[in-house]
């Protein structure tokens, strides 16, 4: 598949990060002579422009937070490449684009080390890429990083089990924008929150894009959050992308039958309107990524399958302004 015909790029605007045909396969036991492999990604493209942000949706095992980590090189990728800046970063060394990709892991009980201080958690990255003069300097910017996801000074020589969830996951957010990053990559950063906590926290990502200039990529499974903070968002099932657009476009002339049924998901506050909503409800379960189905790999639960979608894959094609899809139905 060439990435050139899914990328979809709008005339004028730079591109930050680009990944061209990612494949991430792990291994697992097999028999003897022959190796067995869970397909996690294969054979994805997107790009993310400047200063946006781009949402990444998706069941859980469908490969997003993968994407997201294999692009950080988290993961070595087993194949495909990784364009930071128009620069391949495949095979480079890391080091100098830690400080400008960082990430916010899912769940602020497990991603902060507990015997640290919440100071030395922030200022851990600073230590490592040699950003303060001295212990005054590194001690300033520890408690501007703070201030800035809405802690205090006085929070910095706490530990992580003081905090509740969501300022667990503030002093995540302050640890990743402590060595100043262009990208970042949130990794379901409000599934493990109380909903009143997720509001606050998707309004300070908002924030912090518009006060640094930040572009991220922000992987949930809830579309409806995707929706209010993402300006383009990517559908993906079992490993493939399945459907992009810009965030309306999705939200309002989704095409493919996987996203109809995430949207048909989506709870409507008004019970007028939510009774005479239609659900969408996929029969049968997610196949195995160890073993997907041959050409289409949603067809095994869609209502429009038939001969072709069973021999051969659809490749992502173009149905409108910057709008892709891969159906051989549509």
């Amino acid at each position: 598949m060439e990435n050139k015909n899914t990328t979809g790029k709008a005339a004028g605007k730079k591109t930050l990060v680009e990944i061209q045909n990612l494949k991430q396969y792990f291994a697992v036991a097999g028999s003897l002579f022959q190796k067995r492999y869970v397909k996690a990604v294969d054979d994805v493209s997107f790009h993310i422009e400047e200063g946006e942000t781009l949402g990444l949706v998706g069941e859980s095992g469908c490969g997003k937070t993968t994407t997201g980590r294999s692009m950080l090189r988290l993961y070595e990728p087993t194949s495909g490449k990784i364009l930071y800046e128009g620069k391949d970063i495949t095979k480079v060394d890391m080091l100098p684009y830690r400080r400008k990709m960082q990430i916010v892991f899912q769940d602020p009980y497990a991603s902060l080390n507990p015997r640290m201080t919440v100071g030395d958690i922030v200022g851990e990255p600073i230590d490592i890429h040699k950003l303060a003069d001295s212990k005054n300097d590194r001690l300033d910017k520890i408690i501007t990083m703070l201030e800035r996801v809405g802690l205090n000074s006085e929070h910095a020589n706490r530990y992580p089990h003081e905090f509740s969830g969501g300022q667990r996951q503030r002093v995540g957010i302050a640890r990743a924008l402590a060595v100043n990053p262009e990208f970042i990559v949130c990794d379901e950063p409000v599934s493990a929150l109380d909903v009143s906590i997720q509001a606050q926290i998707v309004n300070m990502f908002e924030q912090l894009q518009e006060e640094m200039g930040l572009t991220y990529l922000f992987i949930a499974h809830d579309l409806s959050v995707v929706k209010h903070i993402s300006r383009r968002i990517g559908v993906m099932y079992l490993g493939k992308l399945v459907e992009i657009a810009d965030s309306y476009e999705l939200a309002f002339h989704h095409v493919h039958p996987y996203t109809k049924s995430l949207i048909s998901a989506i709870p409507i506050p008004d019970p007028v309107v939510s009774r005479e909503k239609k659900r969408i409800v996929l029969e049968g379960d997610v196949p195995s990524p160890l073993n997907p189905p041959s050409g289409c790999r949603f067809r095994t639960r869609c209502a429009y399958a038939t001969d072709i979608c069973a021999e051969n894959e659809p490749e992502l094609r173009q149905v409108g302004n910057g709008h892709f899809v891969a159906c051989h139905h549509i």
